[in-house]
């Protein structure tokens, strides 16, 4: 029967699915965010953390650029 409905009916069904499913999505990020935060805090290699993360971020970045695509099964 929802699935007969104009788009905008269905959107105004599913919206508090995508609302709670957000939110539910949000938290886990922002925990696990201030696990991590923690952790690098406590830990004794706080600089050769960074420096992974920021490697990290720079090696996606230049393949993303250069179009290089994971193999699919």
């Amino acid at each position: 029967m929802v699935a007969s409905a104009p788009l905008w009916q269905r959107l105004v069904v599913l919206a508090p699915a995508f609302i709670i499913g957000a939110g539910l999505v949000l938290g886990v990020f922002v925990l696990l965010g201030r696990a991590f935060v923690h952790s690098v805090r406590e830990s004794g290699h706080k600089r050769a953390i960074i420096a992974g993360l920021i490697v990290l971020a720079g090696a996606v970045v230049v393949l993303t650029y250069l179009g290089v695509e994971l193999p699919r099964e």
